[in-house]
């Protein structure tokens, strides 16, 4: 149990330590060297009986007492208690602290506030890079310790509110016309602003295509290919065009030729042999008989003689046709 109530009591105690050391880190307030301060203590009720002290880490820098101030000046001291610090120096960052005492000793109201020293920043140097090659201009704000610093940029004057950065990256498409920049930095208790910069970088020209030699003749080759294997498909369609007129010309001049044999061929055929040899198409032979015809008076031989010599062909169907011969007549037939 001993152990656990030791144990508990170093840990309070550490808490308690971190604890003041974090308040010993805050400021209250912030100036530069040189600079003039009024540390704000307010004391409505203060009175020549009251006792009024200011201390600097723990070390008494002014005491006013029944109206004497005894260190200090009273001119550093207002109606109210507050304190003026002039000339300050590096020296004079710490704890300050003002108690006001009743005339009879008592605590009437005390008052604590830390003060931390800072450089004042210098006056920041703008430059700026162009860079063709990403198409853009960049921008650094060059100023001595730049470790906790705030900066800032203005474009035409006006604020890049998101722009908190050391350096700046602006496209160059957007510069446009003419364009000004400023950089500012900034601490607590300081800022200084650069000189106006107007960065005058060449829009990128566009890109260039490039070719290899190699691929250059590759390019060539491949042309001269594809233009000779057009010329093959050129040559091979006009040879078989070509030829289907060709063919196409034979067939006509051939349909020419058999229509022109078969309006010449009935016009070869002798009469006779139409008689001898009847198609199927003409009409039968009629043999017109005239008052007074020969015919009549032939003899029954004689008819019996024609009618054979006309059953011959019948008879010998296969075979060549004899020629004709002239008929004769009787002389029975002459007498008549």
């Amino acid at each position: 149990m001993a152990c656990f109530v030791a144990t508990l009591c170093v840990i309070i105690l550490s808490g308690f330590i971190n604890l003041t050391a974090a308040n010993k880190d805050t400021c209250d307030f912030h100036a530069v060297v040189g600079q003039s301060l009024t540390l704000p203590f307010v004391y409505e009720g203060l009175a020549n009986s009251h006792v009024l002290k200011w201390t600097h880490n723990s070390t008494i820098i002014l005491y006013k007492q029944q109206g004497r101030v005894s260190v200090g000046k009273s001119e550093d001291i207002s109606a109210t208690g507050s304190l003026l610090l002039k000339n300050l120096q590096f020296s004079s960052a710490g704890a300050y602290q003002a108690t006001v005492l009743n005339p009879n000793g008592t605590l009437a109201k005390t008052w604590t506030g830390r003060l931390c020293m800072m450089d004042k920043v210098s006056k920041p140097q703008l430059s700026y890079i162009c860079d063709p090659k990403s198409g853009a201009v960049n921008l650094n704000c060059l100023v001595a310790k730049p470790q906790g610093l705030v900066f800032s940029w203005t474009l035409n004057e006006k604020t890049l509110t998101s722009e908190t950065r050391q350096t700046l990256s602006i496209s160059l498409a957007q510069l446009k016309g003419e364009r000004s920049f400023t950089c500012s930095v900034a601490n607590r208790v300081s800022k200084e602003k650069s000189d106006t910069v107007r960065p005058a970088c060449k829009s990128p020209a566009p890109p260039s295509i490039c070719f290899t030699s190699k691929a250059v003749v590759a390019m060539l080759a491949g042309g001269a290919g594809l233009i000779l294997l057009l010329l093959l498909i050129i040559i091979v369609l006009c040879c078989c065009n070509i030829r289907i007129k060709t063919q196409m010309r034979r067939r006509d001049e051939g349909e020419m030729r058999m229509l022109s044999l078969n309006k010449r061929e009935p016009d070869f055929i002798n009469p006779e042999y139409e008689t001898m040899h009847p198609t199927e198409d003409s009409p039968p032979l009629r043999h017109k008989s005239s008052p007074g015809s020969c015919y009549e008076n032939v003899s029954e031989p004689e008819a019996q003689t024609e009618n054979r010599s006309l059953q011959l062909p019948t008879a010998a169907e296969g075979q060549p046709s004899p020629v004709p011969k002239p008929r004769t007549k009787s002389p029975q037939t002459a007498n008549i």
